[in-house]
């Protein structure tokens, strides 16, 4: 454990070594959800959905992605630095330094989003009991851990930035827009009957984990009957976290062992 909260440490130092830059982000997020969705609140039916609220859950979720993302900006570029030289050379193994930079991802996303959070909670004008409060916390650490891991098995499959930026754009497109985040499942499902949505964009969606980690909020703070609680949100959002993490952990364990 020594090791790993050396790395913490060294993550979160690095994260919140940009202050105002933070703030400019956290400020932005707010924008998106106090201007944009006051807009599109206005386009929408509210007998059909408060859309204030439903998309207040979103941006909390995309903000701990985001967030969670950057670690995999650091590792490429100490891949193309060969700063792993210096990772190899400190005490402790490489199980250890994976382990590392994966949970100072993942708790980098959790920091950050935490006043989105509670933004939400206001929002909704609900808090969550205590259980279903650690229940939400957990399964969006799990987000965030898994989140790292697909960051980190991104950065360390290229030395070239600009592969890995057009990698991670593809990613935020897919992740974004083919969500829950933006509009609700059963909008996306009038269109495929209709035959204007495609079918399996559908599936896709509801295997998303940023929809999962948005409607799980969306169930405690909503509530049924749009958005009642499932299991399946866990288990998708866990499901994720367990495949990237040990994919990144391998994946990482690889590139620095040829060093």
């Amino acid at each position: 454990m020594r090791g790993i909260l050396y790395l913490l440490e060294h993550d979160l130092r690095s994260f919140f070594r940009y202050k105002f830059w933070l703030a400019g982000l956290i400020s932005m997020n707010l924008a998106d959800l106090f201007i944009m969705a006051v807009v599109y609140g206005k386009m929408v039916d509210p007998a059909f959905i408060d859309y204030f609220k439903f998309f207040s859950p979103g941006i909390t979720v995309l903000a701990l992605f985001a967030a969670a993302f950057m670690i995999g900006r650091e590792i490429n570029f100490e891949v193309r630095r060969n700063f792993s030289h210096y990772l190899l050379s400190l005490p402790m193994t490489r199980l250890e330094l994976v382990t590392g930079r994966v949970f100072a991802g993942g708790l980098r996303g959790m920091l950050y989003m935490s006043p989105l959070l509670l933004t939400t909670f206001f929002v909704a004008q609900r808090f969550p009991s205590p259980s279903e409060l650690l229940i939400i916390l957990a399964t969006l650490f799990f987000l965030a851990t898994g989140t790292a891991g697909l960051s980190i098995a991104l950065a360390v499959s290229t030395k070239s930035f600009e592969k890995f930026v057009t990698s991670r754009g593809v990613v935020y497109y897919l992740l974004f827009f083919c969500s829950t985040v933006f509009y609700p499942l059963s909008a996306m499902q009038s269109l495929a009957a209709e035959g204007t949505f495609p079918q399996p964009l559908i599936t896709f969606a509801q295997l998303n984990p940023l929809s999962s980690g948005a409607d799980l909020i969306r169930a405690y703070l909503l509530g049924p009957p749009q958005f009642p609680f499932s299991v399946d949100l866990l288990r998708n959002v866990v499901v994720f976290s367990f495949v990237f993490v040990l994919g990144a952990s391998a994946a990482y364990m690889k590139i620095i062992a040829r060093e």
